[in-house]
């Protein structure tokens, strides 16, 4: 008998993260793609969250990735750019996504303080994070949900401290309602 021998599994997003490389360079705008989908995707198969709120749509691409984590995941989803929203939207109907996938248009902060807590994973893919969405976010999360915060390497040294120092705050308990585990990446 012959073993198999199968190599990484393959994207199912990966022309969805393909767009989005593509969309930057022709567009010149801050559209970038999180480089580890298949990360996210395993983290939430793993976690199996109802729901999860994500902060940098782009293209769609991440979002879909934890949109995979179950067939009831619901994945709400915020980004600025009004292209990147309708690109986002049309990127996530073409993969059969839309009725998991709930883009909002507008600013962090702004958005978050309309979404109602619940949540059992948050990812946050912008820019570096302000104390304040960070804060938002753990309001958000459930007892036990996980918070993967990308990018604070982006922050200025002060902010990036404070942002450090409010993850080291919320993951210890301090100032926290429960108990809830932050992931810097």
């Amino acid at each position: 008998m012959a073993a198999t021998i199968r190599g990484p599994a393959s994207d199912p997003y990966a022309a969805m993260q393909m767009k989005t490389r593509e969309h930057r360079r022709t567009h010149g705008c801050e559209a970038y793609t999180f480089e580890d989908g298949q990360g996210l995707a395993a983290l939430s198969a793993k976690i199996r969250p109802a729901r999860v709120i994500e902060l940098g749509t782009a293209l769609g691409y991440s979002a879909c990735c934890l949109a995979s984590g179950s067939p009831y995941t619901l994945v709400d989803t915020i980004e600025r750019d009004p292209i990147h929203v309708q690109l986002a939207r049309q990127n996530i109907a073409e993969v059969n996504l839309a009725s998991n996938v709930t883009v909002h248009l507008g600013d962090f902060a702004t958005v978050l303080r309309t979404l109602t807590p619940g949540y059992d994973l948050a990812f946050f893919d912008g820019f570096a994070p302000s104390t304040e969405v960070l804060q938002f976010l753990m309001y958000l999360l459930n007892t036990g949900g996980v918070l993967v915060c990308a990018n604070i390497g982006l922050a200025t040294q002060s902010r990036g401290k404070a942002c450090e120092r409010c993850l080291k705050t919320h993951s210890s308990g301090n100032r926290c309602r429960s108990s809830k585990l932050a992931l810097r990446l």
